[in-house]
């Protein structure tokens, strides 16, 4: 495929996908529960967990208390006993909880990760910060704990693609009919694509990624690659390539 014939193939696609009418139970993503409640903590839970069938994720965010964020610790540790998300137990969801209670207490997520991010213009210094702040509010640690909130890798490139954090990223910094766009003071064009396995597959069956492995150099390079479509705003296409892997398409 040429590469004008794919840039309108996706422009198309964007276009089409950029509708409220994406996010249904029909047609469940976390972005669906997130974009109810338009709340950066929220979202940050909604996109943490956005990982596994997305109507399994739908549920479970349905099944959370969100009120929680602002009840005493003490509560949000009974009122999540017995609860579970695939390698979360309940203490790891009521860490989360906590973690984010006591940083709604002090400043915003959004101050967090500017802060970072302001240093050299990389929304990666941003999530480190990000990272490291919610474990130093409330250090805890398990196998699942891990897994959900992540840690700072030795080396920034041959690391995990990190895509939930980008996810949440994009729903924060973005503004169409699908993310929220609730912060300011981070330039759209610095994102990094959210790359899960549906986009890495869609990327390299249309030329537009050559890296195999699936780490952050690659959504490096697929960012770059659509920078070129886009200089100011690459990421807008993510929603499209999602959706068409998911649909089987390519």
């Amino acid at each position: 495929m040429a590469r004008q014939t794919l840039r309108e193939r996706l422009e198309a696609e964007a276009a089409r996908r950029n509708d409220p009418g994406e996010l249904s139970y029909e047609r469940p993503d976390p972005l669906l529960v997130a974009s109810r409640y338009r709340d950066e903590r929220i979202a940050l839970i909604c996109a943490l967990f956005g990982y596994g069938s997305a109507a399994q994720i739908v549920r479970f965010l349905d099944r959370l208390d969100f009120a929680l964020l602002e009840a005493s610790e003490e509560t949000i540790r009974r009122e999540t006993e017995g609860l579970k998300y695939r390698f979360q137990s309940s203490e790891d969801i009521a860490a989360l909880l906590i973690a984010l209670r006591r940083a709604g207490k002090e400043r915003s997520l959004e101050s967090i990760v500017g802060e970072g991010y302001e240093r050299h213009g990389d929304i990666r210094d941003g999530l480190w910060a990000l990272i490291s702040t919610l474990r130093s509010l409330y250090p805890y640690e398990s196998r699942g704990y891990d897994f959900l909130l992540g840690r700072i890798p030795d080396d920034y490139e041959r690391c995990g693609p990190f895509k939930r954090y980008m996810m949440y990223f994009r729903w924060m910094v973005r503004r169409d009919a699908l993310d929220l766009g609730l912060w300011s003071g981070i330039d759209p064009a610095d994102l990094i694509i959210p790359l899960d396995t549906h986009t890495h597959r869609v990327g390299l069956r249309l030329g537009l990624l050559k890296r195999r492995s699936y780490d952050m150099r690659a959504a490096l390079e697929l960012t770059e690659t659509l920078r070129r479509f886009d200089p100011a705003d690459p990421v807008r296409y993510d929603f499209a390539l999602y959706r068409i892997g998911q649909e089987g398409r390519v």
